[in-house]
C-alpha cells in the first residue's frame, strides 16, 4: 500500500507542480481579463455610458490614430533594424559586438526617458533646440520618430541572434556560386525572417502599450483616454471598463498572429548560438558598412547625452527629490523577476518538453504580453481593489503582481529555449533511477541551466524596472517607482532635476546589464 501511495505522488509531483504555476498564472494573469468580461456583464448602467462613448467618432479616431502610429513605429523598427541585424550579426564591420551591445541598450530603458532626452537636445530650451525642432518634437511623427529609436534594438538584436545560429557551411556554399549582397537577400534574410516577424509582433504591442511618450509630447492616444479615466479628473471606471474593448480584440488577434506565424518557431528565433559564427566578408565595402552601422547604432544613445547636459546642475539636489523612488522600483522587480523564474523553471521545461497543458499557459502570457497595459491595469485594479485585498492592493504586491502578469513570457520562454536545445539523456536516466521530479529539476536541470536562469533573471528584472504603463495605473500611495516618480515631476518639478533622476534610472539599469553580463561570463569560464 506505501509503495503504492509513494508510485502515485511520484506520477503526480510534476502534473501538480505545472498546476501551482498554472495557478498563479491564472490569478495574475487571466483573472483581469475575466473581470473586464464579467464586469461589463454586471453593470449594465456602465456598460451602457461607456457604449455610447463608443458609439462617438472621436474615440474611433484616437483609437485608429494609435494603431496607425504602433503600425509606423514596427515598419519603421524593421526598416532599419533588420538591415543593422544583418550587418551586426554576420558580417566583418569593425567592433560589431561592440556596436551591438551599445545599440541594444536603449530598449531596456522607459522609452519615455529617452523623449526627454530628445527633449533636452531639441526642445526651446535644449542644447540644439529651436522653434522648428521643438515643433517638430511635439507632434505625432515626433512620436513616432523617438519610439521607432527606441524599439528598433528589438528587431536589430532579434535579427543579429538568428543570423547568428546560420550554419556557416551554408554560407560558404553560397559564396562560391554568388556574390555577398545575393548571399544576404536570398539566404540571409529569408533565413532571419521568423525573427523579424517576432521582433514586429513585440515593436507593435509595446508601441500600442506606449503611454509615456505621447503623454510627454502632447500627442493624444488611445491608453491615455483609459488612464485619464483612472485619474482624479476625469474618473469614470466604467468608461474606462469599456473603452479597453477595442484595445482586447487588438490583444486577441496579436495573440492569434503569435501562434499562427510564429509559434514554437521561437524557439529556433531565440536559440543558442551555434559554435563558429558566420562571417560574411563586405571587402571593399567593409569601411562603409562598418561607419553606416556605427552611426545608426549609436543614434539610440544621442538622447542620453541630453539627459547627462541637462542633469549636471541638478545632480546636487537629488538627494532632496528622489525620495523612496529607487528602493519602490529595485524590491518589486527583484521579488518579480525571482517569482518569475521559479514559474519559467517548470512551465519552461514543460513547454519544451510538450506537457500537457503547457501551450495554453503558454498562450495566455503571450496575451498577457501583448495587451496593452492599460487593458491588464483595469482589469488588476477590478480584481484586487477590494476592501478583502486591501493589504495586497496598498502595498508592493500588487506591484510584483502587474509585473507577474506581464513579463511571465520572457524569462519562461528564454528557459524553454534552453531547455529544447539540451539533451535530456541526464534527466531520463535520473528519472529511471527513480528520482523524483523535484530532485530532477534542482539537481539537474537548475544546474544544467544556469547560465540560461541567471539570463533570463536579468532579463525579467530589467524588463520590471524599465516598466511604467503597468505600475502607473495603480502603484500604492506613497510608493512611486522612480519611473512613475520622474514623469509625475516632468510637469511641473525643475528640470535638471528630472533629467538627474533619469540619469540614476539609466545607471542603475547600466549597473545591472554589467554586473549580470560579468556573471553570465564568470559562469561559463567556470
Amino acid at each position: 500500500m506505501g509503495r503504492h501511495l509513494s508510485a502515485t505522488l511520484k506520477r503526480a509531483e510534476e502534473p501538480l507542480a505545472l498546476g501551482l504555476v498554472g495557478a498563479v498564472l491564472i490569478v495574475a494573469s487571466l483573472l483581469p481579463f475575466v473581470f473586464l468580461v464579467v464586469g461589463l456583464v454586471r453593470a449594465p448602467a456602465e456598460l451602457s455610458a461607456g457604449m455610447a462613448l463608443l458609439g462617438s467618432r472621436e474615440p474611433w479616431f484616437v483609437f485608429l490614430r494609435s494603431v496607425v502610429s504602433a503600425l509606423a513605429v514596427a515598419l519603421a523598427s524593421v526598416l532599419v533594424g533588420v538591415p543593422l541585424g544583418l550587418l551586426l550579426g554576420c558580417t566583418d564591420v569593425r567592433g560589431r559586438k561592440a556596436a551591438l551591445i551599445l545599440h541594444a541598450f536603449p530598449m531596456f530603458l522607459p522609452p519615455f526617458l529617452l523623449a526627454l532626452g530628445w527633449f533636452f537636445l531639441f526642445g526651446k530650451s535644449g542644447l540644439w533646440g529651436s522653434e522648428h525642432s521643438s515643433s517638430a518634437l511635439f507632434s505625432l511623427g515626433g512620436s513616432v520618430a523617438v519610439e521607432a529609436l527606441v524599439f528598433t534594438p528589438i528587431i536589430t538584436s532579434l535579427v543579429a541572434l538568428a543570423l547568428q545560429r546560420i550554419d556557416p557551411s551554408l554560407v560558404e556554399a553560397a559564396r562560391v556560386a554568388a556574390r555577398p549582397g545575393r548571399v544576404a537577400t536570398r539566404i540571409l534574410l529569408p533565413l532571419a525572417w521568423p525573427a523579424a516577424a517576432l521582433g514586429a509582433l513585440v515593436v507593435f504591442a509595446l508601441s500600442l502599450s506606449e503611454l509615456g511618450v505621447p503623454m510627454f509630447l502632447r500627442v493624444r492616444a488611445y491608453t491615455a483616454a483609459v488612464f485619464a479615466r483612472l485619474g482624479a479628473v476625469q474618473y469614470a471606471p466604467g468608461e474606462a471598463l469599456v473603452l479597453t474593448l477595442p484595445m482586447l480584440i487588438v490583444s486577441l488577434a496579436l495573440l492569434a498572429m503569435e501562434r499562427r506565424l510564429i509559434g514554437p518557431r521561437s524557439f529556433a528565433v531565440l536559440g543558442l548560438r551555434a559554435g563558429e559564427a558566420t562571417v560574411l566578408p563586405l571587402g571593399k565595402w567593409r569601411p562603409l558598412g562598418t561607419i553606416v552601422a556605427w552611426a545608426v547604432a549609436l543614434a539610440t544613445l544621442v538622447p542620453l547625452v541630453g539627459l547627462a547636459w541637462r542633469a549636471r546642475t541638478g545632480i546636487a539636489a537629488l538627494q532632496d527629490w528622489i525620495g523612496s523612488g529607487l528602493q519602490n522600483s529595485i524590491v518589486p522587480a527583484a521579488i518579480a523577476a525571482t517569482l518569475l523564474i521559479g514559474i519559467a523553471v517548470v512551465l519552461g521545461r514543460a513547454i519544451a518538453l510538450g506537457r500537457a497543458g503547457a501551450t495554453a499557459l503558454d498562450a495566455l502570457m503571450v496575451l498577457a504580453f501583448v495587451t496593452p497595459a492599460a487593458v491588464l491595469g483595469v482589469g488588476l485594479i477590478g480584481v484586487w481593489n477590494r476592501p478583502a485585498t486591501q493589504t495586497i492592493y496598498g502595498s508592493l504586491a500588487i506591484i510584483v503582481i502587474g509585473f507577474v502578469a506581464r513579463y511571465a513570457v520572457l524569462p519562461t520562454r528564454t528557459f524553454a529555449i534552453a531547455v529544447a536545445q539540451a539533451s535530456p539523456h541526464l534527466e531520463e536516466s535520473a528519472r529511471v533511477q527513480g528520482a523524483w521530479f523535484l530532485r530532477r529539476l534542482l539537481r539537474i536541470v537548475v544546474p544544467l541551466h544556469a547560465r540560461a536562469i541567471a539570463a533570463a533573471w536579468l532579463l525579467a528584472f530589467v524588463s520590471c524596472l524599465r516598466d511604467l504603463e503597468t505600475t502607473i495605473l495603480f502603484y500604492p500611495a506613497g510608493s512611486a517607482p522612480l519611473t512613475v516618480r520622474i514623469i509625475t515631476l516632468e510637469a511641473n518639478g525643475p528640470e535638471p532635476v528630472v533629467a538627474a533622476l533619469a540619469l540614476v534610472h539609466v545607471l542603475v539599469v547600466a549597473a545591472a546589464l554589467v554586473a549580470g553580463a560579468l556573471a553570465l561570463r564568470l559562469r561559463r569560464a567556470a
